[in-house]
């Protein structure tokens, strides 16, 4: 009887963790590709190859002591989407003092 419930306990403890592996797999994958398709942006070209966007930056502000991405975009009156989509590559809980950062500019392909 205890070699049984032995056995059991076996099985269902080697299921969860064959489930939990898989679950993570999943997230991890999904999570993968969330992170370079929010990361990047893209235009196609003619060839249908992919190739990221170009952003020409015409304006921009040296990150101060105590700054924070949102303080700047409300400094220069610019919406956070604006904001994000012209500093795409920016961590904003890793500012710095002297970075610069993109308030104008456009996107193209």
């Amino acid at each position: 009887m205890a070699k049984a419930d032995s056995n059991a306990s076996s099985m269902a403890m080697n299921l969860t963790v064959l489930m939990l592996s898989f679950l993570l797999v999943v997230f991890w994958l999904k999570a993968d590709f969330l992170i370079f398709t929010d990361m990047f942006s893209f235009d196609v070209e003619e060839n249908g190859i992919l190739k990221p966007a170009t952003i020409t930056c015409d304006s921009v502000y040296s990150v101060q002591s105590g700054d924070t991405c949102f303080g700047v975009a409300q400094m220069f009156n610019l919406s956070t989407e604006f904001f994000d989509s012209i500093n795409p590559n920016l961590n904003c809980t890793a500012l710095f003092v002297g970075q610069w950062l993109c308030l104008d500019g456009t996107l193209s392909g």
